[in-house]
């Protein structure tokens, strides 16, 4: 099946907004497939549509014209409650401001998304996905006691838990240290290994682009392979 295979593929994608001199092209001809298991780093300037890529690719925006398939289906004909069903359980998300729940404990930040797609065994599953990162210590500390490796190792656990079959990840050490950082890195690759899922990544990070499998630069709207 095409989602064991290339769970991401883009034809011809194009996204142009209207500023205050007239109309935008921020993406044109795009044109990607991430195969299953493969990590593909996005780089690019800042400003050059790197997160808005990602964002159409995860069915989070909608396209101008050209065509997304995201695990095999197309977003193009779905509203937006068909997009979220499709996500769920099958997309992980990993945000560079963590996107943790700040009323929710670290076991019930991972636990949600587990619930929502109605999974059995829900808290078994978030207490090994935190084991997973080192953190069964603090699964009742709330995200205002962590510090920011620890917030992004629980946001890596929450992507992870549902056993997605492709992950993006928007800068996703942007808002760590270097050390810090780095064994974020670690810990997101490991996984993505173990787990048999896509990776697609936006980043700064030079040492993070080259430990993936590609690198793609976005420059003026276009999408080019970079050695």
């Amino acid at each position: 099946m095409l989602t064991n295979t290339v769970p991401v593929i883009t034809r011809e994608l194009a996204k142009s907004v209207q500023g205050p001199e007239g109309e935008l092209t921020i993406l044109q001809s795009v044109n990607l497939s991430v195969s299953a298991g493969e990590a593909v780093a996005i780089v690019g300037a800042s400003g050059s549509g790197k997160s808005t890529l990602l964002g159409l690719l995860a069915g989070l925006d909608s396209a101008g014209s050209g065509e997304i398939q995201l695990l095999g289906e197309n977003l193009s004909g779905m509203d937006e409650d068909n997009r979220a069903k499709l996500r769920a359980g099958g997309v992980g998300f990993v945000f560079q401001s963590f996107q943790l729940i700040p009323t929710l404990t670290a076991m019930e930040n991972v636990l949600l998304p587990l619930e929502l797609a109605g999974n059995e065994n829900a808290k078994d599953t978030a207490r090994e996905a935190l084991d997973q990162v080192g953190l069964s210590a603090r699964a009742r500390h709330y995200p205002r006691q962590l510090s920011g490796g620890e917030q992004q190792r629980v946001a890596i656990a929450r992507a992870f838990a549902p056993s997605p079959k492709v992950l993006f990840a928007d800068e996703p050490t942007g808002n760590l240290d270097q050390s810090t950082g780095a064994h974020i890195i670690e810990l997101l690759l490991k996984l993505r290994e173990s787990s048999g899922a896509a990776l697609v990544l936006v980043t700064h990070d030079s040492e993070l682009a080259h430990r993936c499998d590609r690198r793609l630069l976005l420059d003026q709207g276009r999408l080019e392979e970079q050695a």
